[in-house]
């Protein structure tokens, strides 16, 4: 955040920091512009109001993964203030009220060893860190989180806007994002929250979720049996699926907050905030509710299409240019998905483009193909770009729609299967899809299934 030493994850210990991150004598820290920018633009995202004057403090501590024994972090005017996320948990839109988005630096990391030993990794010191602080409280108009659920829930929506701006990775098993839930209750009908704790080792949006739970529960069990809530930093556990005391926080910490006297004051004007404002991409909240106004295609698929801001993109340019986006929705979550996940390919890599696609359901839709046939043309477009109609041409995979060819591959089938024949004859209409499969088969799979049944029906039928 002020030195020039690389962001990476892992690595040997200590080989990317510097006198300035470290600390040493004669380090003089230079905020990094670049943090600053994608920090207001995280902020005007969770619709902030930008702070045009904001100062760099030292936070005071003393603790081992700490080499400067303090923290340049910001002052009571943040970055960003008063601003919201929307989410959508247990049934109901909420806007959850976020008090601050403020810039520090990152700790070091401590790695424990045998022999009750602990050694000191700097090698994250003075990373670049955007802290994003709930409000609870929360003024009128907003919401606060009030279940494991929603925790998640908004941990997964922010996390996905900051995908979208480009600003993190997210990761939180290498802790580029990390979440420490603040946890308190209150009896039915009063104003006043109680005491709270804190969850730490939290790794996942699923221990997130069960962590806050948990505490949850915890606690009103610790009240309704007549205790007191202690205030405390707690460790979840994920084996255990519980949380266990680490220490004890029954004093407020004094940090002896003061302004920095290396570091100016961030000073951004409005024309610097408005070109930000503007850089800004179609957040993931706003192009579902477009690609279900636009499209016609169901909340669902929205929530599925707009997960990443590379996925929207392919699909908001598919749409475009096919006549039916709901079927490009099918084939894109369903197809799609399936491939990527199969194959291991980024969707960005992926060789699906809108005119193939296009052409493809165009296929489907005049019969030149069916669908299941559909689906081993589409497999090979994922991976070479080729068009459907070359596909189909090079492999002869035209759909048959001669219902004399087709009639033949039906007797065929009838007069192989006799038993099948009486047994649907005798009741047994569960078997019209097996009889549609042999035929299929025998046609190797390019007949028209509406021919197939047409014929069946009247086969057996008659």
């Amino acid at each position: 955040m002020f030195c020039g030493c690389e962001v990476a994850f892992g690595g040997s210990p200590n080989t990317r920091c510097c006198p300035v991150c470290l600390g040493l004598p004669g380090g003089l820290p230079v905020v990094n512009q670049r943090a600053v920018e994608f920090m207001t633009k995280a902020a005007l995202a969770l619709n902030c109001t930008i702070s045009q004057r904001s100062e760099f403090y030292r936070k005071n501590y003393f603790y081992p993964d700490l080499a400067k024994n303090y923290q340049i972090s910001q002052g009571e005017v943040a970055l960003g203030m008063n601003g919201f996320v929307e989410i959508f948990a247990g049934g109901k839109n909420k806007k959850i009220a976020i008090r601050r988005v403020h810039i520090e630096e990152d700790t070091g990391k401590l790695l424990h060893v045998e022999g009750n030993r602990s050694l000191v990794d700097c090698n994250r010191s003075s990373m670049p860190l955007m802290e994003i602080v709930t409000m609870n409280p929360p003024p009128a108009g907003l919401d606060q989180i009030e279940s494991g659920e929603e925790a998640r829930e908004y941990l997964q929506r922010l996390r996905q806007i900051l995908l979208y701006l480009g600003v993190s990775d997210c990761k939180m098993e290498e802790g580029s994002m990390r979440c420490e839930p603040n946890i308190s209750i209150k009896p039915k009908g009063s104003e006043k929250l109680g005491t709270k704790t804190e969850i730490k080792n939290l790794n996942s949006f699923k221990s997130v979720n069960m962590g806050v739970d948990y505490e949850l529960m915890r606690q009103e069990k610790v009240l309704r049996e007549g205790g007191k809530v202690r205030q405390e930093t707690r460790r979840w556990n994920e084996d255990r699926g519980t949380t266990s005391s680490m220490r004890s926080k029954e004093h407020a910490e004094e940090y002896r907050y003061y302004p920095d006297p290396d570091l100016p004051p961030v000073v951004l004007d409005e024309t610097y905030i408005q070109r930000l404002r503007d850089e800004l991409p179609e957040l993931p909240f706003a192009r579902l509710r477009r690609f279900m106004a636009d499209y016609g295609i169901t909340e669902q698929d929205a929530e599925v299409l707009t997960d990443t801001l590379e996925f929207a993109e392919l699909f908001d340019a598919c749409a475009k240019v096919a006549r039916d986006p709901q079927e490009v929705a099918n084939w894109l979550t369903g197809e799609f998905l399936r491939l990527v996940n199969a194959k291991g390919v980024p969707i960005v890599q992926a060789k699906i483009t809108p005119e193939n696609l296009a052409d493809l359901l165009d296929l489907i839709d005049k019969g030149a193909v069916n669908r299941n046939t559909g689906k081993a043309v589409f497999e090979e477009m994922f991976v070479t770009g080729k068009s459907a109609a070359e596909i189909v041409k090079a492999r002869g995979l035209e759909q048959v729609s001669d219902s004399g060819a087709i009639e033949a591959a039906v007797d065929a089938v009838l007069a192989a299967n006799p038993q099948e024949v009486e047994r649907f004859k005798g009741g047994e209409e569960k078997l019209a899809g097996w009889f549609v499969g042999q035929v299929m088969r025998e046609m190797k799979g390019k007949a028209n299934p509406g021919v197939i049944n047409k014929v069946l029906k009247e086969k057996l039928n008659g």
